[in-house]
């Protein structure tokens, strides 16, 4: 079976962008009013409410796995925004410029997929999906301790390395459940 992650991962970023543009034009950028502490608290629950329907079969909100991946890509999206943002930034951005910045970091962190999809030989295609769950979750846990250590590391990448891995798997769970 031929595979074009490339294609598959502009076809997943498409859904999330879209929805992320429309709730842009219906609160504004509200998100801007957000330490970077609280988008991570963001994902652990969205990360942390997957994990409970995988394991428990049964979704009591209605809502299934699939928003919330979608959820996690946006929310890594934003915190990778607000990590070069300062408090000088306008907490009101326009759309056009909301939509460049969501462009510039998923075109950043899909040229890391590739890189490390060309390493790694895709092995992700034949994990679990729940497996991706699991190393999102273990990253928010990372990136909430080098939060408490204020932002500093001994030998580890920073949190903006760790958003962007969060990214590419909740994109690579949504390829292997066939969101497009």
């Amino acid at each position: 079976m031929a595979t074009n992650t490339s294609q598959e991962f502009d076809s997943v970023i498409a859904v999330c962008k879209s929805l992320f543009l429309k709730k842009t034009k219906d609160y504004g950028t509200a998100w801007r009013i957000l330490r970077l502490s609280s988008i991570t608290d963001q994902l652990f629950i969205k990360a942390q409410r997957i994990r409970t329907l995988e394991e428990k079969k049964v979704s009591k909100v209605g809502e299934g796995i699939i928003p919330e991946y979608i959820g996690i890509i946006n929310y890594c999206v934003i915190a990778m925004m607000q990590s070069e943002m300062t408090a000088d930034d306008p907490n009101e951005l326009e759309l056009a410029k909301v939509e460049a910045l969501f462009d510039q970091k998923v075109k950043e962190t899909k040229d890391l997929m590739l890189a490390k999809n060309h390493d790694y030989g895709e092995a992700w295609r034949d994990m679990r999906v729940s497996s991706l769950t699991d190393l999102i979750l273990m990253k928010v846990f990372r990136v909430k301790q080098i939060e408490d250590n204020l932002g500093e590391t001994v030998a580890s990448e920073g949190v903006v390395a760790n958003y962007q891995d969060m990214l590419n798997y909740a994109v690579f769970a949504l390829i292997r459940m066939d969101v497009k």
